[in-house]
């Protein structure tokens, strides 16, 4: 793997840290408070072609690869992680999806509307009672002539109430049977899907997490993505590239936590010298440091293996796994250093501690990871 950043991976990261600190930092406590889905912003960013980083040019994308992809994600993570959290399953779930599964008549359509942000997308997999248990879901949809009825709930939906088009995966078989699962996309607007429910959220809170709720809606057999029963299959591709999107957030949170404590302990003087001439601080300096690192050697190797076409499940999985970890106890490092100032709403680091535990669970757990992490291991 070659660790010289190319230019335009610098190029891009420029273009996405100035857009960052212009047009959300001065907003992020606001939006965090009132949960504000700034859709203006997403809309900036498919003009920066920040909203479609992996789709071809001739679909109106940027075709750009996922050293740059991560980059996105992680510079507008510095500053706040919701708004990462958006871009990434806009990019990597719902358009990855249709970019990688979609016939040329889907991605025609859908693509260059959702890589210019003029549709924000969304994906659902999860449900109430089946998480990780995906082969047991209670959202079906049943063949009628050309077309299918879909009736059932999607929770935990990243844009689940605003997104403008969907890919929704529903079982078409039965309970725990092979192939049981097939992937469509659906548009708001058609009779039957609606939004539910929106979360209060710990952290994350600008980012809009939602039900979808299909009501007999009836969509075209044109608006199925691939071939029937192939949709879990599909899933845990797309989640291949969803893991290394939450790394990529977590690497984020993690380094926007680190520096905003690097530069406290410099400014913050006790016994008449900074406090980053105690052992204690500098010792939780240094393991952050090191960590950070750690976490971003590992999901550049998933990168590169992503843009070279390998196989990356376990590779993505451990980048995941990691990366969220670190991101948790940098953050809550983080806290520490900056003491009573970093439990307040003025200081940014109790937003990152509270932003980070999203990454251990979404795109599934830290658990499921190292499941996944053992069984590629095991397999060989």
């Amino acid at each position: 793997m070659n660790f010289q950043q190319q230019e335009i991976t610098k190029q891009v990261a420029d273009t996405a840290r100035n857009f960052a600190h212009q047009y959300i930092k001065p907003h992020v406590m606001k939006w965090d408070e009132t949960q504000h889905f700034p859709i203006e912003v997403f809309k900036e960013l498919g003009n920066l072609g920040m909203m479609g980083v992996f789709v071809p040019e001739q679909y109106g994308g940027s075709g750009l690869g996922y050293f740059e992809y991560k980059t996105v994600i992680e510079e507008i993570s510095k500053v706040c992680g919701s708004i990462g959290l958006s871009v990434a399953a806009h990019n990597s779930l719902c358009t990855g999806h249709i970019l990688s599964f979609g016939n040329e008549d889907q991605k025609q359509k859908y693509l260059p509307k959702l890589a210019s942000a003029e549709w924000i997308g969304a994906w659902g997999l999860t449900e109430p009672n089946t998480g990780s248990d995906a082969g047991n879901m209670k959202c079906t949809a049943i063949k009628d002539g050309n077309n299918w009825i879909i009736n059932g709930t999607k929770n935990w939906i990243t844009h689940g109430k605003t997104g403008d088009v969907a890919v929704v995966i529903a079982r078409t078989g039965e309970p725990r049977t092979k192939d049981n699962s097939t992937a469509f996309v659906v548009e708001r607007g058609t009779k039957g899907f609606m939004g539910g429910k929106k979360e209060n959220k710990l952290g994350m809170r600008a980012s809009e997490t939602a039900e979808m709720i299909f009501d007999n809606c009836t969509i075209s057999d044109a608006q199925r993505l691939g071939e029937v029963g192939a949709g879990f299959k599909q899933a845990m591709k797309v989640l291949d590239g969803g893991r290394i999107s939450i790394a990529s957030l977590s690497l984020g949170i993690a380094k926007g936590a680190y520096e905003a404590a690097l530069q406290y302990s410099k400014d913050r003087h006790q016994f008449d010298q900074p406090i980053s001439n105690f052992q204690g601080v500098s010792f939780k300096l240094a393991d952050m440091a090191t960590e950070i690192m750690a976490a971003e050697l590992i999901t550049l190797k998933a990168c590169d293996l992503k843009n070279r076409g390998e196989k990356v499940t376990r590779e993505a999985a451990m980048a995941k796994y990691y990366a969220s970890e670190v991101a948790v106890k940098v953050a809550n490092d983080a806290v520490q250093i900056f003491g009573g100032n970093g439990y307040t709403k003025e200081f940014p680091v109790e937003k990152f501690y509270r932003d980070a535990k999203l990454c251990t669970i979404g795109e599934g757990t830290s658990e499921v990871q190292k499941i996944v992490i053992a069984r590629e291991s095991l397999n060989g």
